[in-house]
């Protein structure tokens, strides 16, 4: 297998070629490896901790060449190891029901073990046809990184000072407890907010990566917006849509004027939500003026979805549009394999059994509607009403597991925006988008009222070049 090491071994051998190829974004790699510090939820197959961890581990393929990221991981901290050691019962407990307690030699390393230890070299390898097991272990062992058991030993790597030049934190859905509004509640701002405490104690930040929305909570997002520019840290964040591939390539032109757009997934209330629309998001705010915020949203679900297409509050023609750009329409096409207009045949209320629509209306009057529906594809797909260039419709191309490629995309923006310190695209847009994804659940918490959001005046120009992936 190539290592990290024998990688760099070999690359030493035409380092005067290297020396002057620029990086992706126009820079010069630097002489010393960024030295990264990784948090996240659980690393186990096919989690998004493991798609992104990998990525800055044995590097990923992009824009036609495999790329190693001159970035070394120092540190991890997985919170599911630090969950079940608490969990575990102590020695004093152990010993009152009479079981037997391993000496404390024998349970370095292990989480719940006696004692803190993460020393992982007695750890064997996790089983590969287990899908859940722990990778964190392996990967420490094969790569050589500390394997923490806090969030400021990670970034002080067992010292006293800061010791990492930046941040990745992938919060996933694991065993986190919800609300009674169908929220997880992630702990994406506790994360956060272990290591501003670390970057005040010390005055000194590093960059921050946040996979995903910022929080369950807009009002912990904005804190976490203001935070980062009161410390002058960039702070990135967001999901793979907006920078994977579309299928075709196309975008809307920027200070276009967009009338209405419609945009299509799959999943809901895990997480996919947010993904579609982050991706509605990274289009939308290309529009005449920029962005400028939300007026008001409304959740829809079961029939009232398709009474509100019926009654104009989404343009059939848009979702025909977007449905045209589906790899993955069900129903006939994989029954016998026919092509088949799921809008026009009727056949989407008998296909998609619990639709959902997440209606939107923009301060400046442009309509959107993010439609799950489950049942009739598999993919993500937009269309959008743009004045004098007709209708714009793409799809956010995402290849299947377990090559989750479309990470490589979101892997390229993380390490640009550690390199040169300036997040490559806003951060607002992931705050907005996440505003929107908690108002849309207090409309269904509240039997799917419309719900005027004032809150979300988000303000915002995008950048002038989009940053998704150019095939």
């Amino acid at each position: 297998m190539l290592t990290r090491r024998r990688f760099v071994e070999y690359s030493a051998l035409s380092s005067a070629m290297l020396a002057y190829r620029p990086l992706l974004w126009g820079r010069q790699t630097p002489a010393r490896s960024l030295r990264l510090a990784i948090l996240g939820s659980v690393y186990r197959y096919q989690s998004n901790m493991q798609s992104l961890a990998d990525r800055f581990l044995v590097g990923y393929p992009y824009d036609g060449e495999w790329r190693m990221p001159n970035v070394q991981v120092v540190s991890v901290y997985v919170d599911q190891l630090e969950r079940q050691a608490d969990a575990a019962p102590s020695p004093y407990q152990l010993a009152m029901t009479g079981a037997k307690v391993a000496p404390a030699s024998s349970a370095k390393g292990i989480a719940g073990g006696l004692g803190t230890d993460r020393t992982v070299k007695t750890q064997p390898a996790p089983e590969k046809t287990d899908p859940t097991a722990d990778l964190s272990r392996a990967r420490a062992q094969q790569f050589g990184f500390r394997l923490c058991s806090n969030i400021p030993e990670a970034l002080r790597c067992g010292g006293d000072r800061i010791a990492v030049d930046a941040v990745l934190a992938i919060v996933e859905q694991d065993d986190y407890p919800g609300n009674d509004k169908g929220q997880i509640l992630l702990p994406t701002y506790d994360f956060f907010q272990q290591c501003v405490q670390v970057f005040e104690d010390e005055g000194h930040a590093v960059p921050y990566f946040n996979h995903k929305q910022l929080s369950f909570s807009f009002e912990q997002a904005q804190t976490m917006v203001k935070t980062a520019s009161r410390l002058r840290f960039p702070l990135l964040a967001g999901s793979s849509l907006p920078v994977t591939w579309r299928l075709p390539d196309v975008d809307i032109p920027l200070g276009a004027e967009v009338q209405e757009a419609v945009m299509v997934g799959v999943g809901r209330y895990d997480g996919k939500d947010f993904d579609a629309l982050e991706a509605l998001q990274c289009m939308l705010e290309r529009r005449k003026g920029g962005e400028t915020g939300v007026k008001a949203v409304q959740l829809l679900e079961g029939d009232d979805v398709w009474a509100a297409g019926n009654a104009g509050r989404w343009s059939s023609d848009l979702l025909s549009s977007a449905l045209s750009r589906s790899d993955t329409p069900l129903g006939l096409t994989v029954l016998d394999g026919r092509t088949q207009d799921l809008v026009a045949s009727g056949v989407l209320p008998q296909l998609v059994k619990d639709p959902a629509a997440y209606c939107i209306e923009y301060s400046d009057g442009t309509r959107a509607t993010l439609l799950m529906l489950n049942g009739a594809i598999m993919d993500f797909n937009m269309s959008a009403r743009v004045t004098g260039h007709g209708l714009v419709s793409t799809q956010f191309f995402l290849p299947p597991p377990p090559n989750d490629i479309y990470s490589a995309c979101l892997a390229a923006k993380i390490e640009q925006t550690f390199q040169s310190r300036s997040a490559t695209y806003p951060v607002e847009r992931t705050l907005l988008t996440t505003g929107l994804l908690e108002a849309c659940m207090n409309s269904r918490h509240r039997l799917n009222q419309r719900l005027e959001t004032p809150h979300l005046a988000v303000s915002y120009q995008p950048p002038a070049e989009s940053q998704y992936a150019r095939t």
